[in-house]
């Protein structure tokens, strides 16, 4: 697995890479397309101090989305595979699932 490469085909998918896009009416922000709600669990799990603005910051949106795969992904086996993660980031926690899920997957995967 390569990291990097997933989290920007996942940016490909959420964004095209356009870090002040904003989606969902408004609930998902910035080039991960990150929901408040998950700022906040990310700050709970890791005991960070992340703002909402800090969604359209390329790098802590990377950050984010590591620790909150990280966390939910350990259920599902470890090492954490890219396509936990990524139906993780599109399903939340229970995405992989989620057969709602598996379309996304192929998406990010097209773009790895």
């Amino acid at each position: 697995m390569n990291f990097t490469a997933l989290f920007i085909a996942i940016v490909s998918v959420e964004s095209s890479g356009g870090k002040h896009l904003i989606g969902d009416q408004g609930r998902s922000v910035g080039p991960a397309q990150i929901q408040e709600v998950v700022v906040r669990d990310v700050n709970r799990i890791a005991g960070t101090r992340y703002t909402v603005s800090d969604r359209f910051d390329f790098a802590k949106s990377r950050e984010m989305f590591k620790i909150y795969t990280d966390h939910y992904g350990k259920k599902y086996g470890v090492p954490v595979t890219d396509e936990v993660r990524a139906r993780i980031w599109n399903g939340g926690p229970s995405g992989p699932n989620k057969s709602s899920t598996e379309k996304y997957w192929r998406k990010v995967k097209a773009k790895l």
